[in-house]
């Protein structure tokens, strides 16, 4: 912090007393930063839009998923790149409630997608529970992947 102020009115005192020379290598600093800054939004928007498009699925289904793993879980690429990673975290909700029932501890679970999925592809696995709030059952919630985190080939 101090460095940083201390380096802020170094430039400012440059800039007063040597306009002709520091000007413009401020502008020159100035378009490079606005061009990175400019390209860093272009990615996460481009990884935004790429993650809007995926269909995720989950769905409690002991019935078809082993005893450990009873989430099952269908992922869907619907955008025109290939997901290369994907990473999530699994909310639990009572029908109809907005109170996320999972409890998120150091040791929950920590859930990512397939290697490379092509789009138009589809991927299924079973998935653990995360840990739920006591009193409460996996079979009358419904479960959502939240804070999805991805990336995607170019």
């Amino acid at each position: 912090m101090l460095i940083g102020a201390f380096l802020l009115l170094t430039w400012f005192i440059l800039l007063i007393r040597y306009p002709g020379k520091a000007l413009p290598i401020s502008m020159a600093a100035l378009l490079g930063l606005g061009l990175v800054a400019s390209w860093v939004l272009w990615q996460e928007s481009r990884e935004s839009r790429h993650l809007a498009h995926l269909q995720l699925r989950l769905e409690y289904a002991p019935q078809r998923c082993p005893d450990n793993r009873p989430l099952a879980l269908e992922l869907t690429n619907g955008s025109d790149a290939v997901l290369r990673e994907l990473h999530w975290q699994i909310a639990a909700y009572r029908p109809g409630e907005t109170v996320n029932l999972a409890r998120r501890l150091y040791e929950s679970p920590r859930y990512s997608g397939p290697g490379d999925l092509l789009p138009g592809a589809s991927w299924q696995d079973c998935l653990p529970l995360p840990t739920l709030r006591s009193g409460y059952r996996a079979s009358t919630l419904e479960f959502r992947a939240e804070r999805l985190q991805g990336s995607f080939a170019d």
